[in-house]
Order: C-alpha cells, then sequence, then structure tokens
C-alpha cells in the first residue's frame, strides 16, 4: 500500500475536524474528490478507517493509529521544508490571534519590510490553540499567541498586554460599568466579526458552556465596520482594547480570566531561526511594547 502527502494531510485535517467536509476545506479539494480519496485508502488498506455517522466521522482504531502516523509524517515533512529552505531570501510564514494581527503587527511589520527588502512575510491570523502546536511541531518558524493557551515547551518572549474588552455605544446601559463579565454580554445583541474569524471561534467557544446562545444583529468584516455599528447602536461586541479606539464608544473591561492575557512570541527552543524570521524576531521583541 502507499499514501501520497496529500492523502496523509487530508486524512489528518478530516480526523482533526470530524468532518470530511471541514478536512476537504483545509487543503483545498472539493468533497467528492476527498470522499474518493478516503475510500481509495480504505481499499487499499482493506479495513474501514473512519466511522459515518450523523455528527460527522470518528476514526476506527486503524484510522487512529494512522492518523498518528500521519501526523508524524507530516510534521517531518514540514520540518525538512524549513530547514532546507533560503535562509536569506525568504517568505516568514507568521502565525497570530486576530487581536495581533489586526492591532499589534500591521505598523511592525510594514516598519520591518521596509527595513529588510529581502523578506516577505506571510501573515495568517489563527486561534492560539493551533498557533501553540504548528510551532512546536516545526509546520511554522514563529507565532504569536495569548498566554491564556498551554504554551507548552516553546521558548516565548513577551510582547505586549491583550485584554478584550466590550464596545458600547455612549447611552448603553453598560457604558458606565468600570468592567463586565462575559455572560453579561450574551443578554444584548451582538455586532461580531463574520464567521470563521478566530476572535469569534473563541468567542463561541466560552459561551457554549454557558448555556447562552450569543445572538448576532451583524456580522462584519473588519474592526472599523464593527466600531461604525455599535457607535450607531446595533448591538454591542466583544474586541481587543487597541482595536476599541473610536468616537462614540465606551470601551469596558471583562472580568473573565481568560480575556486578561498577554501576547507572546513563540518558537522552538533550540532551533535556529532562518535568517528572515531571526531578524523579524528581534524586530517584533525590540518594538512590540
Amino acid at each position: 500500500m502507499s499514501f501520497d502527502l496529500v492523502d496523509l494531510r487530508l486524512f489528518a485535517a478530516v480526523v482533526e475536524h470530524g468532518s470530511l467536509t471541514r478536512g476537504a476545506e483545509q487543503l483545498p479539494l472539493s468533497l467528492p474528490s476527498a470522499s474518493a480519496r478516503i475510500q481509495a485508502m480504505e481499499s487499499r488498506l482493506g479495513a474501514p478507517l473512519l466511522r459515518r455517522h450523523h455528527r460527522g466521522v470518528t476514526p476506527t482504531a486503524t484510522g487512529g493509529l494512522l492518523a498518528g502516523h500521519a501526523r508524524e509524517i507530516i510534521a517531518m515533512h514540514e520540518r525538512m521544508t524549513n530547514e532546507l529552505a533560503e535562509r536569506t531570501d525568504t517568505t516568514v510564514v507568521l502565525w497570530a490571534t486576530y487581536s495581533a494581527a489586526a492591532t499589534l503587527l500591521p505598523d511592525l511589520l510594514i516598519d520591518f519590510l521596509s527595513a529588510n527588502i529581502d523578506v516577505a512575510v506571510d501573515l495568517v491570523p489563527h486561534l492560539s490553540r493551533r498557533i501553540v502546536p504548528a510551532v512546536a511541531e516545526g509546520r511554522i518558524e514563529l507565532g504569536v499567541a495569548a498566554d491564556s493557551t498551554d504554551l507548552g515547551r516553546l521558548e516565548t518572549t513577551p510582547l505586549r498586554s491583550d485584554q478584550l474588552v466590550v464596545a458600547v455605544a455612549d447611552g448603553h446601559p453598560l457604558a458606565e460599568r468600570a468592567e463586565v463579565a462575559f455572560v453579561e454580554c450574551l443578554d444584548h445583541p451582538l455586532v461580531g466579526l463574520v464567521a470563521g474569524t478566530p476572535l469569534q471561534e473563541l468567542l463561541h467557544g466560552y459561551a457554549r458552556p454557558l448555556g447562552v446562545r450569543p445572538r448576532y444583529r451583524a456580522r462584519l468584516a473588519d474592526t472599523a465596520s464593527v466600531h461604525r455599528a455599535v457607535a450607531a447602536g446595533v448591538g454591542i461586541a466583544v474586541l481587543p482594547e487597541a482595536a476599541a479606539v473610536a468616537p462614540g464608544l465606551r470601551m469596558v473591561p471583562l472580568t473573565d480570566p481568560w480575556a486578561r492575557r498577554n501576547l507572546v512570541l513563540c518558537r522552538r527552543p533550540g532551533v535556529p531561526l532562518t535568517s528572515g524570521a531571526g531578524r523579524l524576531a528581534e524586530h517584533l521583541v525590540a518594538h512590540a511594547r
């Protein structure tokens, strides 16, 4: 039997997300193509790899074993790619939380790229819980994550505080509060970013255990649009503090521990960075504060 790297990436993604559709989207592949690949893998192996049910898919015992090997092979391939990459004229892939990507990093990256004409930077917003394993497994060299996440054994350097706040219009019942709990925000209509944005995924993850479904009146593409909607009285919004600056708005800190966090630069300990990544790391640490 033989499985190519696309097969392994697809199968690992399907198992991670518990969904053939979402797994296919990660590569990306069409759903029929992804389904055909999985069926071909099961045929070559002579055993089922997935259990299908109405909520998605789960791996069989054989599928779980294959998923573990697939992740190891993918990580080895990424490490090989990184280690063989050209160490001068290169593209640095930087995964960062939404708040870092929206508020902290743009000006820093513009200054860095102006001074380092041989380097390109690919900034990709992600959840911290996805950034940490990507760095640890060598899929990316650098990540900017929130320290409210388990950072494992990564080498980390503090960059800046990253308080989440509630943006409300002047005159709103919450506007005079010194602070507010996230669960109280769920009693009000919300304005959020488009579905799938890392910040929205984070908030949905904390709303689910509370047994309250957020009521969104609007989902907009950027924080500037969210600001305008909140100022117009459309709803309230949970945003990073640094992003929440606009006329007619009040910013009320959240009391929840997960909303009080710091942004840190993450890298694998003891692993030399490529030239571009090393210079970028030095720039972020020197100028983030």
